[in-house]
């Protein structure tokens, strides 16, 4: 299988660096690094400490008193699946700030029983709730084709899980979709819409697209009519709509910890009984079997695993030090997700030969060795702070 050249494609330095603050590397695409070491996610969690959140908050209730409607229908959109984020988000909307939101969900590719539990406990909690489930050959195909071409099977859920939001806003005439956080900020990307509260249609494309439309694959026989639910809406449609996407991380001042609490409490969020594999938590990304193959192939692509984006984030928010995400990055990066594995390849059509042929095909030069005991990293964060647990 041919080789993917992963420092063209997604435009990565040479050399590797880590943040001085928290765990990530500067392998994560898009994210920047300044003078003093410190990644664009890091110097955002400390500028948003500063915020005039009173403010913020303010002009939260002028955006919803603009799009509050008084006959009874939708007049906000928020994705959501039934995890923490989206469930908070939806919540205070309509318990704190008087709004009627309709919650979509674009289906899991495989869901989890947990997954299922908490998006029915969401829609007991008062909501109405919409559910995309596309056509399942063609999801499965998409899958298949996106493992490898893109080193990333969840491709297709996030080409659905970002436009379906668009097809519902642009069918019911609600103009407001309303997502949680703003990922590229919080997590470290592009910086262009850190202190705005919207973002773009254009930017909503180019940052969660990988840099291929899904008309690529219609290249690889799939057709246009099956890839349509995948697709967004014409644009004529979303600008006729006056579509806004906001961010209520942008108007609250957003904590994934704190998030998944209040979900307990108001909307009858449970969690994992045991950690998510490839990290130490046990409520984030809970809904779909095959998720643990994006965070994974991640890892192969970036050298960065799920354990170093929740620790990351967690240094960020105070949570843990620098140390501890450390030590939790050494001990579960880059595991292996084992317990979903054959459901995935039997959902994908593939084979164990094919997956680790395809695993292989994402590794550089520049973040891989081969040993006598199998790849290691050439670089980790541990190698320069001295952990050794």
């Amino acid at each position: 299988m041919e080789k993917h050249d992963i420092i063209a494609q997604y435009g990565l330095p040479v050399e590797v660096r880590f943040c001085r603050n928290c765990t990530i590397s500067n392998q994560r695409p898009r994210i920047r690094f300044d003078d003093e070491g410190i990644c664009s996610a890091c110097r955002f969690a400390e500028a948003k400490r500063g915020f005039d959140w009173a403010a913020r908050e303010q002009e939260l209730l002028e955006l919803c008193n603009r799009h509050r409607k008084s006959n009874g229908e939708y007049d906000v959109i928020v994705p959501c699946s039934g995890g923490k984020d989206g469930s908070f988000v939806a919540h205070q909307l309509k318990y704190k700030y008087g709004m009627n939101p309709l919650a979509v969900t674009w289906a899991p590719l495989k869901a989890t029983e947990i997954g299922r539990r908490n998006l029915d406990a969401f829609i007991r909690a008062g909501f109405d709730h919409l559910l995309g489930t596309p056509n399942g050959i063609t999801t499965r195909r998409l899958t298949r084709l996106a493992l490898q071409y893109l080193g990333d099977p969840f491709q297709p859920f996030i080409y659905g899980q970002t436009n379906f939001p668009l097809h519902v806003a642009v069918k019911y005439k609600v103009p407001l979709i309303m997502y949680g956080e703003n990922g590229e900020v919080e997590y470290g990307g592009d910086m262009k819409n850190a202190f705005r509260p919207n973002r773009d249609v254009v930017d909503h494309d180019d940052h969660y697209f990988s840099g291929l439309p899904p008309e690529f694959w219609a290249g690889h026989g799939v057709s246009m009519a099956d890839l349509k639910p995948f697709m967004a809406p014409r644009y004529e449609e979303i600008t006729k709509n006056k579509t806004e996407i906001h961010f209520f991380g942008y108007y609250k001042f957003w904590d994934p910890q704190e998030n998944f609490y209040y979900c307990q409490e108001n909307t009858g969020f449970v969690t994992n009984p045991d950690r998510s594999e490839g990290t130490y938590s046990k409520y984030a990304s809970l809904d779909d079997a095959i998720d643990g193959y994006h965070y994974y192939l991640g890892f192969i692509k970036f050298g960065i695993g799920r354990a170093t984006s929740d620790s990351a984030h967690e240094i960020r928010d105070g949570k843990i030090t620098r140390e501890e995400g450390v030590a939790l990055v050494r001990r579960y990066d880059g595991e292996f997700p084992q317990k979903h594995y054959r459901e995935f390849l039997e959902y994908c059509g593939t084979t164990d030969e094919f997956f680790h042929e395809v695993v292989d095909s994402w590794r550089s030069d520049h973040l891989w060795r081969k040993t006598d005991n199998g790849w290691e990293l050439k670089h980790a964060v541990w190698h320069e702070t001295g952990v050794q647990s």
